[in-house]
């Protein structure tokens, strides 16, 4: 009996032991849950754009709340650190965790981007572009790419890119004669066209349309038009759409995910894809308000191109999508996908 006795206190003692381990541990536990990440996030977007506010005010918000306030984001506005097109090799040297980008400031590295940029005419609704993206897999294509450079791609949102111009096309001289703002492949593809096309930081570009350096611009469509207060100096916004596509993406720092904890690494993945649907929705229906406030407030009239000035136009986008598809297998690939679903849709 007494050692049963002695035995049995000893199973008291290890059981305490372990009940206060045990304890401990959970103690310890929500302390190391508490460890907090900052990432710098520079944007491309003035912080008087709309997109500056709606997007990525809203994924810091977002993070924030959904990491127990364990991942805060310090946003920069474009320029704020360097200029908006080394943004991407920012992020790919881990010089800030994040950022965004006009696709097109990616090309030289990922040569998908020209495409996400937007092809000229290629589609013409959003949810074309949407379904390219996300059910016939650009998305993922663009995401094994740019995961090369040690970035993590999530496309911001799909909408339109439409021109606001001091005085109405109304025929192919008039376009011709134009001077507009652009970037990437769309500069390249107006200036094919005819007309002459530069690049202009968001932060002048409203003075170059005001003293006439530019006669025409693109930002966005209407709301990146009102948001930057385009409409005061150009009262004539252009249909249809030069290009429908996910031109705005978020980057983050591979390395700089991949230290995050696996639930908030989850996190992050999923709020990128919920802005992606909440944006490009959101993003229509703002789209039609801003118009109509622009007509009924601004004076703005709408400037639908002559057929002959379309078609012409159209013409240099076909040549023009053949050329991107040299850039790679990968460029090719997706151009023959294009192609394939375009003639799904009747287009071809």
């Amino acid at each position: 009996m007494k050692i049963l006795t002695h035995y049995r206190k000893k199973l008291v003692i290890y059981a305490s032991a372990i009940t206060l381990g045990v304890a401990g541990a959970l103690v310890v536990s929500p302390a190391a849950a508490q460890e907090t990440f900052t990432w710098k996030v520079q944007s491309h977007y003035p912080s008087s754009s709309v997109s500056y506010q709606d997007s990525l005010v809203r994924l810091k918000d977002v993070l924030e709340e959904r990491t127990d306030g364990r991942l805060k984001l310090r946003l920069y506005e474009s320029g704020a650190l360097f200029k908006a097109r080394e943004t991407f090799k920012a992020v790919s040297r881990g010089i800030i965790e994040m950022g965004t980008i006009n696709a097109s400031y990616a090309q030289d590295s990922v040569s998908l981007a020209a495409i996400a940029a937007g092809l000229p005419f290629a589609f013409q609704n959003v949810w074309e572009a949407v379904y390219f993206h996300e059910n016939l897999g650009f998305e993922q294509m663009l995401r094994d790419e740019a995961a090369e450079h040690g970035v993590y791609w999530a496309t911001e949102k799909a909408y339109p890119t439409e021109m606001v111009i001091k005085k109405p096309i109304n025929s192919w001289e008039d376009f011709t004669r134009l001077k507009i703002r652009s970037t990437g492949s769309l500069q390249r593809f107006l200036s094919e066209a005819g007309a002459a096309a530069s690049y202009v930081s968001g932060g002048e570009l409203y003075t170059a349309l005001d003293t006439g350096v530019l006669d025409g611009a693109h930002w966005g469509a209407a709301q990146g038009a009102a948001s930057m207060g385009l409409y005061e100096v150009a009262k004539y916004h252009v249909k249809p759409s030069l290009t429908i596509a996910g031109t705005d993406a978020f980057l983050v720092n591979q390395k700089a995910l991949d230290k995050l904890p696996e639930d908030m690494q989850q996190i992050v993945k999923q709020a990128l894809k919920e802005i992606f649907w909440a944006r490009t929705n959101e993003y229509l229906y703002q789209e039609r308000v801003a118009l109509a406030k622009a007509i009924a407030e601004d004076g703005v009239k709408i400037n639908t191109l002559p057929d002959d000035v379309r078609e012409r136009l159209v013409k240099t986008a076909q040549r023009m999508w053949k050329e991107e598809g040299k850039r790679s297998e990968r460029t090719q690939k997706a151009l023959d996908m294009l192609n394939s679903y375009r003639t799904d849709l009747g287009y071809l």
